[in-house]
């Protein structure tokens, strides 16, 4: 399944019309330990770059924005009970939500990983 990214630090997976979310490693090393996070309730509309969900560090508060339009169809909600998974495997069993894609043609402005990387070395 593919994976993109965006200048804000998310992932996305994408398989048929359905993605997963989250933040990437290089997004949590820069916040630190993960102490709370707040995702989105099934069935919200997002628009792509609008509030999708929040995180809390210890060093700080961020948002977390929708890298494409979509409806909520499940929020991660092992994350309220254990948010340090977001800092243990922020690719993986840490993602935050999942949405049904309103366009598929906004993930052609997101990165792949080779330019994700180039991205975060040149920060």
């Amino acid at each position: 399944m593919p994976r993109y990214y965006t200048e804000e630090h998310e992932w996305i997976d994408v398989d048929g019309d359905v993605a997963t979310v989250g933040i990437t490693d290089f997004a949590q090393g820069q916040l630190g330990d993960i102490v709370f996070v707040e995702v989105p309730d099934t069935g919200a509309e997002l628009s792509q770059g609008g509030d999708a969900a929040v995180v809390e560090s210890v060093k700080a508060a961020s948002d977390v924005y929708a890298p494409v339009d979509g409806t909520v169809t499940e929020g991660n909600n092992q994350l309220e009970e254990d948010p340090a998974l977001v800092n243990s495997d922020p690719e993986g069993e840490g993602w935050f939500f999942r949405l049904a894609l309103s366009d598929k043609s906004q993930l052609d402005g997101l990165m792949d990983a080779a330019a994700y990387k180039a991205f975060c070395d040149a920060l």
